[in-house]
């Protein structure tokens, strides 16, 4: 898989971490030293588990071969690194993302996992409801406006938007991207690598870009009020912007904005919509167990029907690894900027009035969720814990 010597304990060994954590569905691998140990960790779904503790001893060993895997100076070991790796495991091309960074036991390293394999990357696979996934779909059509992902760290922003542009790909668009890093490879799209060692920025990569003669821009994320200044003014002029933003309700795109210094009035006439987004796990089909909800799980779900509600929880077995999960989808939050949202941007009302327009139409994240909780795919336990801040 790596390379040819196959007698080095610490080839076999990086061989079968990196296999198993491709047939684990593995989104991360932690490599970490502690005084006495060494742990090998596997994010799955979203939660991290100890697949392994070798000998304290192949420590540096480990680590020094995959830095020069990643062509990282081994040499270095004070400072953070960041490398790629490019693979072909069982078939597939995998880019492994390696981050190294010191510790007092030595170096730690997280290596993340992307499946360069785009094929899957379709809206009907991320778990929208057919009201959201038509409405989000009329959206991107639109000539031109922003459209942005809202959520936290690992909520699945990006494959949406790439979900998105895979939608929009055809020979009659000129789709452009500037990413950091570029996390799947989509033929017909260019793509543009953020590059800070010489000064490649998303504001700049964003300028060069609109000068390419673009119909569709995807902008990774927007940090800073130059980036949104540039991606406001490029809607304005006949663009149609995707971008993502770490706000935890779509609400809170629209102050997230205002508050970066982006004026309510070229919020108002630019924004089309935001999507609000969280990843569950879903509950193990061959072992998800039913079970009647209690009074106060009826009231999450406003029932009033007097026969029993029926929820199913997670249980374990071996095809779901004893988690008792399998797998993950998104819950979603669209909002469609209307005319009176429009107005209510523009006039700078607070979240709270916003809040209350959206509601009226738009079931939030939880309801979402707690849907998906009756039709039996995730737990209730899991839609509370990714939406206890939303």
């Amino acid at each position: 898989m790596l390379e040819s010597e196959d007698d080095a304990p610490i080839i076999k060994l990086i061989n079968a971490m990196l296999g198993e954590a491709i047939k684990e569905g593995a989104s991360d691998i932690h490599i970490e030293t502690f005084e006495k140990t060494l742990s090998i960790r596997f994010r799955v779904d979203g939660v991290l588990r100890e697949v392994l503790a070798p000998s304290r001893k192949l420590s540096s060993l480990l680590v020094s071969r995959v830095k020069v895997m990643a062509k990282l100076d081994i040499a270095e070991k004070r400072v953070p690194q960041d490398g790629r790796i490019s693979l072909r495991i069982g078939g597939r091309a995998v880019d492994v993302r390696v981050s190294t960074m010191p510790s007092s036991h030595g170096e730690r390293v997280v290596m993340r996992l992307l499946d360069k394999n785009a094929t899957r990357l379709d809206l009907h696979s991320l778990g929208m409801t057919a009201h959201n996934h038509d409405n989000f779909r009329r959206l991107i059509k639109r000539p031109h406006g922003i459209i942005l992902v809202t959520g936290p760290t690992g909520s699945g922003k990006s494959t949406t938007l790439y979900a998105g542009l895979q939608e929009l790909n055809s020979s009659e668009r000129n789709i452009l991207t500037v990413e950091d890093p570029i996390e799947f490879d989509i033929d017909g799209i260019g793509q543009t690598q953020v590059n800070p060692r010489v000064d490649m920025t998303f504001a700049r990569g964003l300028r060069a870009i609109l000068r390419q003669d673009p119909d569709v821009v995807m902008v990774g994320e927007i940090r800073d009020l130059e980036t949104a200044q540039i991606a406001v003014q490029a809607s304005l002029t006949g663009h149609l912007v995707m971008s993502t933003l770490h706000t935890n309700t779509a609400v809170g795109a629209v102050t997230r904005l205002r508050d970066m210094g982006i004026e309510p009035f070229l919020i108002s006439s630019s924004l089309l919509g935001v999507l609000a987004q969280r990843l569950v796990r879903t509950l193990c089909p061959d072992c998800k167990e039913p079970y009647e909800a209690d009074k106060e799980q009826r009231k999450l779900f406003d029932s009033k029907k007097k026969e029993p509600l029926i929820l199913y929880r997670a249980t374990g077995c071996p095809k779901c690894n004893h988690k008792g999960y399998r797998g993950r989808t998104g819950i979603h939050e669209l909002l469609l900027v209307d005319d009176a949202l429009q107005e209510l941007i523009h006039s700078e009302a607070g979240e709270q009035a916003m809040e209350k327009h959206i509601r009226a139409t738009t079931p939030s994240i939880r309801d979402d969720g707690l849907d998906k909780v009756r039709q039996g795919i995730t737990s209730l336990e899991e839609v509370m814990r990714v939406t206890k801040e939303s």
